[in-house]
């Protein structure tokens, strides 16, 4: 058994997260596509087999440690990147529906690339900016969850989703140091309220946090602003 194998399932241990071989199988598959993919565009800085399991896996499945995500719910991941959390959530919660999405082209070819090999089922790549996503009725309102992940402060990031949650949905940001920046202006104005917030040291990584954010209305209509609005003025 390869170091990522054996790091990756301690990990899940520690989370006590069932899995099976062949999501451990999956998982390593798709590390060898991250890193062949990164030698030829900056996907991520992040190349150690036991880092990628605990920082970039391990990170993410906190996800199902604290979240308590419904059975075949669906839930978009906003700024994916290289697939975290989206990916990773996929791989051992495949009954969820999830939307990966990103705004440069070249990581959305990198994710089609990568849910085709793995044969991910109910797996969509879009391609666009959360303002843009946030304004189409295809997406508005239409999650039960939004999640992202080292993206933007979280008044930032309420623009951003809530949004694309139905009204009940939950907003679950993967965080860093709890937030230093008051959302309570922006969860007013975009009819939020923080349920709850999960302050966890995933195996001597530091301090990380998950904030669960219900919405408890509909979002008003002139938001999200245009793009780029919520980064330089944020609510």
């Amino acid at each position: 058994m390869n170091r990522f194998r054996q790091c990756l399932e301690k990990v899940l241990n520690h989370l006590n997260i069932a899995f099976s071989s062949e999501q451990i199988a999956m998982a390593n598959a798709f590390r060898q596509i991250l890193l062949r993919e990164n030698e030829k565009m900056n996907l991520t800085a992040i190349v150690d087999d036991d880092e990628i399991a605990l920082k970039h896996f391990g990170d993410s499945l906190c996800l199902l440690k604290y979240g308590a995500l419904k059975e075949r719910a669906t839930l978009i991941d906003i700024g994916s990147g290289p697939g975290f959390p989206g990916l990773a959530l996929k791989i051992f919660r495949p009954d969820l529906r999830i939307t990966l999405m990103d705004s440069l082209a070249k990581r959305c070819h990198f994710l089609e690339k990568t849910a085709k090999v793995l044969e991910l089922p109910n797996l969509t790549v879009l391609c666009c900016r959360a303002e843009e996503a946030g304004r189409d009725h295809d997406h508005r309102e239409q999650y039960d969850y939004a999640t992202a992940r080292a993206v933007a402060t979280l008044p930032v990031l309420l623009e951003y989703a809530l949004p694309l949650l139905k009204a009940g949905g939950e907003f679950l940001p993967l965080k860093g140091k709890a937030e230093e920046q008051d959302p309570g202006h922006a969860l007013e104005i975009l009819c939020g309220t923080i349920d709850n917030e999960y302050h966890y040291n995933l195996m001597g990584q530091g301090e990380r946090t998950i904030y669960r954010i219900k919405k408890i209305g509909p979002t008003p209509e002139k938001y999200p602003r245009r793009v780029g609005k919520p980064g330089k003025s944020p609510l």
